[in-house]
C-alpha cells in the first residue's frame, strides 16, 4: 500500500502555475481539487489529486476524482 502524502498552498502554486485567485475561482467552480484538512490549522491537497488534475487538464472535474 502507498501513503499518499499533502502538497502544501505554496507548493500547489508552484506546481501548476495557477495564482492564488484563480487557484479558489477553479476550487469553487469545481475545476479543481478542494484542499483536505490535516489537522486544525492546516490544510493541503493529496499529492494523488494534484497529479490526476495535471494529467487530464482538459476533462477534470470534481465528480472524477
Amino acid at each position: 500500500m502507498t501513503t499518499d502524502s499533502f502538497i502544501r498552498f505554496d507548493e500547489v502554486l508552484k506546481r501548476t502555475s495557477l495564482s492564488p485567485a484563480t487557484l479558489y475561482r477553479k476550487i469553487k467552480d469545481g475545476s479543481f481539487p478542494a484542499q483536505t484538512r490535516i489537522s486544525k490549522r492546516r490544510c493541503g491537497w493529496k499529492e494523488s489529486a494534484l497529479q490526476h488534475w495535471c494529467d487530464n487538464l482538459m476533462n477534470w472535474s470534481a465528480d472524477s476524482m
